[in-house]
């Protein structure tokens, strides 16, 4: 039997875990997170194009699959299928081979508009498991929200030098901006990390969903003016736009 590599002294302590808040006088500790993946491709010419999405409709939902189908609004044969698990292997072992069955297997996929993440805290959740979970999908599976902005971002290597304090004033101001148009029902997010997972090298993907699509392209402009934006963010995009045509609940 081979036995375990023995701890080499000096070496980092590695945590894994996501925290929350205090629940009973316990800081809230969980390792497991959602994972959370957008597909983007686009119907062959010839296509009758208003069948497919009803046909991807059933397909998740006869695979028990949770997901949602979008129309892109940006392009006239463009669509994007959201899946998630809290097991990444979901990902090949049951979306991937959607796209053999005869409804998809003559799209094209939009590589530069596929997105993959993971839920993540800050530290102070007051329902960890939550955030973590649950929050991510009631917000696209809510059908009084029919319009999602999805899109990538990295920041550059300066924010990363900051010391913390300044770490937090700056993550504040963007919060409180989120939770603004949140409360208003403007606007409602999901947030993922994609270290390592995104082919372009992006940190955090990030989703926007709302009743009308203004409040969304608002949230990204007044967004700008925040100093995370305007000072340490070296990237963002490619933005898809959707309107939801079908969910499915797995």
């Amino acid at each position: 039997m081979t036995q375990p590599e023995a701890k080499q002294p000096g070496l980092p302590q590695i945590d894994v875990n996501e925290y929350g808040g205090k629940r009973e006088g316990e800081r809230q500790a969980m390792n497991r997170r959602l994972f959370m993946q957008l597909l983007v491709f686009d119907l062959p010419v010839g296509h009758a194009e208003g069948e497919l999405p009803r046909e991807l409709g059933a397909l998740l939902s006869q695979r028990k699959i949770a997901g949602v189908v979008y129309a892109d609004v940006n392009h006239p044969r463009g669509l994007g299928l959201l899946t998630w698990s809290d097991d990444a292997a979901h990902f090949v072992r049951h979306v991937r081979p959607l796209f053999s069955t005869d409804s998809l297997k003559h799209v094209v996929i939009r590589s530069d508009f596929t997105m993959i993440g993971r839920t993540y805290s800050i530290g102070y959740e007051p329902d960890l498991e939550h955030v973590l979970l649950h929050r991510p999908v009631k917000n696209v599976l809510d059908e009084s929200l029919p319009f999602h902005v999805w899109y990538p971002l990295r920041r550059n290597g300066a924010f990363a030098q900051l010391p913390a304090e300044e770490h937090g004033a700056i993550l504040r101001e963007h919060a409180q901006i989120g939770m603004a148009y949140g409360q208003a029902d403007l606007a409602h997010d999901v947030r993922l990390a994609c270290h390592g997972l995104d082919a372009a090298d992006n940190e955090f993907v990030i989703g926007l969903v709302g009743r009308q699509l203004h409040p969304l392209s608002h949230l990204v402009q007044t967004m700008r003016k925040t100093r995370q934006t305007s000072e340490f963010i070296a990237k963002m995009g490619p933005f898809f736009v959707g309107q939801v045509v079908a969910r499915s609940q797995g």
